[in-house]
Order: structure tokens, then C-alpha cells, then sequence
């Protein structure tokens, strides 16, 4: 497995930060490579992703949730193996800290090479780099789910 770990400031409340990363259908409108996110149930997501010619399809299962803390998520079946965990930082009333750490098993030869030259954690970091700029820019969220997944 590899890892990556990113993390960005985005000011913006930590609340609205946190409300904007439940709404994983929007993940398209800044992950790159991800062509589309459908939530299934409190917990299971199904994404659509195609990086670099690779298509994959595969389900997530949120494994934990806290307002304003923290969502961690798995795959449980499909086209790729990950795992991980982002958390939310409040660094002052219109200031916050978002944190990407993430374990993946890199399939075939472009993927290994693409991982070892640093391609994925170039990626990730362009994404939060990304979401930065559509929170900021819209300055509120899109929608935001407060349950707790525990």
C-alpha cells in the first residue's frame, strides 16, 4: 500500500468546510479524474473515476463520521483499494485546516510508476488545492449532511 497525507488552509468556517465534503456528488467539480459520485445511503458511495485512461468503478463505505471532525471512508468493493480519512481544523472563526491522509494499492505498471514518480500525491494535492478555490469562491456551501457515523 501507499500513502499519501496533504492538508490546506481554506477560509472558510470549519462548519461549512465539513458541510461542502459531505456532498460527495460535487467531488467532480474539483477531483480530477473523478467523472462522477452517486451516495447510495448514509454510507455507501459509488464512484466513476478515469485518471490518465485508467476507467474504474467502485463503492466506498463511510466507516466514520463527525460533524466537523472527520470522515473516513473504504473501499469495500470494485476497481481499486483505498482508504482514508480527511479532518477538519478550525484555525479561527473563518479559517480552516483540511487534512488528506490515504493509503491505495497501485494497480499494473502505470499506476506503480505514476506512484513512485509522485503523480498521486501531486494529484491529490491540485484536488485540495481545487476545493479550496470552489468553497472560497462560493463562500457557503452546496448542502451538507450533519449525521454521525460512528
Amino acid at each position: 500500500m501507499s500513502q499519501v497525507e496533504e492538508s490546506i488552509e481554506v477560509g472558510v468556517p470549519v462548519h461549512t468546510a465539513y458541510n461542502q465534503w459531505t456532498q460527495f456528488e460535487t467531488f467532480p467539480k474539483f477531483m480530477s479524474g473523478v467523472e462522477r459520485v452517486e451516495q447510495r445511503s448514509d454510507t455507501l458511495t459509488h464512484w466513476v473515476t478515469s485518471v490518465d485512461g485508467v476507467h474504474r468503478e467502485f463503492d466506498a463505505e463511510i466507516t466514520e463520521q463527525i460533524p466537523d471532525e472527520r470522515v473516513a471512508w473504504t473501499t469495500v468493493s470494485g476497481e481499486a483499494r483505498q482508504a482514508g480519512v480527511v479532518t477538519f481544523h478550525r484555525l479561527d472563526d473563518g479559517h480552516t485546516k483540511v487534512m488528506l491522509q490515504m493509503e491505495f494499492q497501485p494497480e499494473g505498471v502505470a499506476e506503480k510508476v505514476g506512484d513512485k514518480l509522485g503523480l498521486v500525491k501531486r494529484r491529490a494535492k491540485g484536488d485540495l488545492e481545487r476545493f479550496k478555490e470552489f468553497i472560497e469562491d462560493r463562500g457557503l456551501e452546496t448542502g451538507g449532511w450533519r449525521g454521525a457515523v460512528l
